[in-house]
């Protein structure tokens, strides 16, 4: 498998993947890993296809979050994340890493809401605990049946 073949599989698999894998560092150097909605799930968030197709970076992550959770308070001390998106059924999986940017963009953050996430966020979608994470990654891993490919981006 080439290079171009692992992007176009892996941004397949961005779009299926039921989950968004997140992974940050926490204060003691630790790797702290948890599942996060994969708001590119087309079957999940329809309503967020067309944001992502309209990105300059085909690979851009967001992922929406408290801003009082540790994720946020890690990548404040140290900005690096990765985010994994996997088929466990196919052994396949693909690795975007880089640094996370927090989003205070308000019309940012109206692309990525939804009314039902009131659930989290009380106060809708100007809640003070509401937070937009971007990442724009610069490397990937691409694993499929023992395979694997790193490449920059």
């Amino acid at each position: 498998m080439n290079i171009e073949e692992a992007k176009l599989s892996g941004l397949k698999l961005m779009e299926e993947s039921k989950a968004a894998y997140l992974t940050t560092i926490d204060p003691s150097g630790f790797p702290l890993t948890r599942a996060m909605f994969n708001l590119r799930n087309r079957e999940q968030f329809p309503e967020f296809s067309e944001f992502f197709e309209n990105q300059q970076n085909q690979f851009s992550i967001y992922i929406s979050t408290n801003t009082s959770s540790n994720k946020v308070a890690h990548l404040s001390k140290n900005p690096k994340m990765c985010v994994y998106f996997c088929d466990p059924e196919d052994f396949m999986g693909f690795m975007l890493g880089g640094s996370a940017e927090i989003i205070d963009d308000i019309e940012l953050k109206k692309e990525i809401w939804l009314d039902w996430w009131t659930r989290y966020y009380p106060e809708g979608l100007e809640d003070p605990d509401y937070t937009l994470l971007r990442m724009e990654p610069t490397n990937a891993r691409f694993y499929y049946k023992l395979n694997q490919l790193n490449f920059e981006l």
